[in-house]
């Protein structure tokens, strides 16, 4: 993360492809529940997020924007801080190689509990901290999820 930061070129641009570029996740909880995704491109369920656009002031701003776009649930501050950070293959599609996408993920509790299905998601909802497992196996949602739970 730290040589992509170096690099000349912007680390957040979705047009940086080699190695990849920096996402942003959010992890929305409210009574003991998480809200998440089911991704429409890479099918599988995934805390909410996306890329960092250029008005983002912040990557939590960006991480709470994405969170409000797919779902509807509006947040207030991170809490906390950076609660998680992964590396994670993204196959080729859309037009785009394959690349890397850094994503650096927050911890948010939800002020709102709308849940406003975006087209870029299959579906949305709230589950259960201890039953999120029953719904994915990747690694590092399961990771992000465990600090939640302790």
């Amino acid at each position: 993360m730290l040589e992509l930061l170096a690099t000349p070129l912007d680390p957040f641009s979705r047009d940086h492809f080699e190695p990849g570029h920096f996402t942003v996740g959010a992890y929305a909880v409210r009574q003991g529940s998480v809200m998440m995704v089911h991704h429409r491109r890479l099918g599988i369920w995934l805390e909410p997020g996306g890329h960092v656009d250029p008005t983002d002031s912040t990557l939590e701003d960006a991480a709470a924007r994405e969170l409000y776009e797919e779902t509807g649930t509006a947040v207030g501050a991170s809490i906390g801080g950076i609660l998680d950070v992964d590396v994670h293959p993204i196959p080729a599609g859309k037009g785009e190689p394959p690349h890397r996408h850094f994503n650096v993920s927050f911890h948010f509790k939800a002020v709102s509990t709308a849940i406003a299905v975006a087209d870029e998601v299959l579906d949305a909802r709230w589950v259960p901290i201890d039953a999120v497992a029953d719904l994915t196996d990747d690694g590092a949602v399961l990771r992000a999820v465990a600090k939640l739970a302790g």
